[in-house]
């Protein structure tokens, strides 16, 4: 099993450095982040499907959530639970 690093203080994260970020929540143990063009980024313990990459994995590094990019649609708010992540999309 792959090792998590589930943290209790702000720590620095690597995007892409053309991103920026709009808008940031946090669940009991992942992230999720918008940026300012509506993509979805989420991270950190994926047990419960909550980072939205449509498996249970969980991860360091933040990943776009590609079925939003798919379907066409751009995030403009996002709630994290303790172990769900609700966002609000435009289509």
């Amino acid at each position: 099993a792959a090792f998590i690093s589930i943290q209790a203080f702000p720590a620095l994260l690597d995007l892409p450095e053309d991103l920026e970020v709009s808008a940031v929540s946090c669940g009991s143990r992942h992230t999720a982040v918008i940026t300012r063009g509506g993509e979805l980024y989420t991270w950190g313990w994926g047990k419960y499907g909550q980072l939205g990459h449509g498996n249970n994995i969980s991860s360091d590094q933040a990943r776009r959530v590609e079925h939003l990019v798919a379907k066409g649609l751009q995030a403009e708010e996002v709630v994290c639970g303790p172990w769900t992540t609700y966002i609000r999309v435009l289509e």
